[in-house]
């Protein structure tokens, strides 16, 4: 009986340990793949970018209003003033420059500037590389993460091997690497791989070995 007992008291202990053992490789497993929440971005103003798309109005003079883009260079041209660099400045730093110069020809001009084409500058900018439908560089947006640049890229291609995925961050001018397991996210709506992003991310996503 004292034996039979003693059989008893055994399973039960195991059987009060054995929650505490799941839970424990549980919260393992679900720190193996997170990755550091970036730092926070601070972008109160828009810088405007190379390729970014302007629309500029002055006031009074619809002959002087232009659309256009944002040279490679980072310059624009408009009627009466030649190579203004836009890149660089915020919408309201660069209708400050253009009236400064436009004040040679126009009598007082105001002028305004908005981005209806976002590109961004350099450093802002997000990386997708490798096997999506669409590689490409796309301009930060804030509070942007793994599943909204994938949307902008069409996903991924049938040679991807998503879970194999790479993200690239600067932190403290070194690089650090972290897994991302893209199928995860994307096939099975495994939410812990939809990381955010920050600006200059790159996440490189490989082809599948077959």
């Amino acid at each position: 009986m004292e034996t039979e007992n003693m059989g008893w008291a055994k399973f039960i202990k195991l059987g009060l340990l054995l929650p505490a053992v799941i839970a424990v490789a549980a919260c393992g497993t679900m720190g193996a793949s997170d990755i550091p929440a970036p730092d926070p971005v601070d972008t109160p103003d828009y810088v405007i970018g190379a390729g970014d798309q302007l629309q500029i109005y002055v006031r009074d003079n619809p002959d002087l209003s232009v659309s256009l883009p944002v040279r490679p260079d980072g310059k624009i041209s408009v009627p009466m003033v030649r190579d203004v660099q836009a890149a660089g400045l915020t919408p309201s730093e660069l209708g400050d420059e253009l009236e400064t110069q436009l004040s040679e020809y126009v009598r007082e001009p105001t002028i305004t500037v908005m981005v209806t084409g976002f590109v961004g500058t350099y450093s802002d900018q997000v990386r997708i590389i490798g096997q999506a439908q669409q590689p490409q560089s796309l301009a930060y947006r804030d509070g942007m993460t793994v599943l909204d640049a994938l949307i902008q890229v069409g996903g991924l291609t049938p040679f991807a091997a998503g879970n194999r995925a790479t993200l690239v961050r600067q932190r403290g001018g070194e690089s650090e690497s972290y897994t991302v397991r893209l199928n995860d996210l994307l096939n099975d709506g495994d939410i812990r791989h939809n990381h955010q992003l920050r600006p200059g991310d790159i996440l490189i996503i490989p082809e599948a070995l077959f």
